[in-house]
């Protein structure tokens, strides 16, 4: 398996035994590499399985603190820094797993949404297939800003007051792309628009699962 990580956010590729990781570039110092772990469903029928498990930080992190510069009446007075969120036992929380050399499968869904609640986004890291469209939400009902920083999707920066509860973007072209909020500068996120149909992210328990379907010939070893 190897493990990359893009800016605040990790992605793993399931391959072979191994591990790596790119340098930061972001300021939050740089990290130790990770490792996953995961196991195969024996029970799977021919050409469908699950694979699960967890990708591991190895090293200290201590959760950071954001401060709240405005509207704490809905964001309250702080935030946990989510770009690097572990568990006690080491578990990443918003990993992106993917299954490499594999393109055949079932074409995964193509609609996605994303919330702003007590201003922070929802979930913090979406992966999508290229040509998806996300809708971006305001549950907070107040002024939020979707702007998303990229180089081959055309950037997308709009206003979102509290009466315009939905607006909805396109994304085309396989990229990572950075999320931002204009008006609370501590937001952010992350979306992954990706050609590869298997693909999960690490929840809330820190764990995947990832379901996959290829022809016999493509089968895993």
């Amino acid at each position: 398996m190897k493990l990359l990580n893009k800016l605040p956010v990790c992605f793993a590729v399931l391959l072979a035994v191994g591990c790596s990781k790119e340098p930061e570039q972001k300021s939050p110092p740089a990290k130790e590499p990770a490792a996953a772990q995961s196991v195969t469903a024996p029970s799977a029928p021919p050409g469908k399985g699950m694979i699960a498990g967890k990708v591991i930080f190895k090293g200290s992190q201590r959760p950071g603190k954001l401060s709240v510069g405005k509207d704490r009446e809905v964001c309250g007075d702080s935030k946990l820094d989510p770009s690097l969120l572990v568990g006690g036992d080491g578990s990443l929380k918003n990993a992106v797993v993917q299954i490499a050399g594999l393109r055949e499968g079932v074409t995964p869904s193509k609609d996605a949404v994303v919330d702003q609640v007590k201003c922070e986004y929802l979930p913090h890291v979406s992966v999508i297939p290229a040509g998806a469209t996300v809708a971006f939400k305001n549950s907070d009902g107040i002024l939020h800003n979707i702007h998303t920083v990229s180089q081959i999707n055309s950037p997308f920066n709009r206003a979102q007051p509290k009466f315009l509860k939905e607006i909805k973007e396109t994304f085309n072209k396989p990229e990572v792309i950075a999320l931002r909020c204009d008006v609370h500068g501590w937001m952010s996120g992350w979306i992954l628009v990706t050609d590869n149909v298997y693909f999960a992210v690490t929840e809330s328990d820190r764990t995947f699962k990832l379901m996959y379907f290829f022809p016999p010939a493509h089968r895993l070893a």
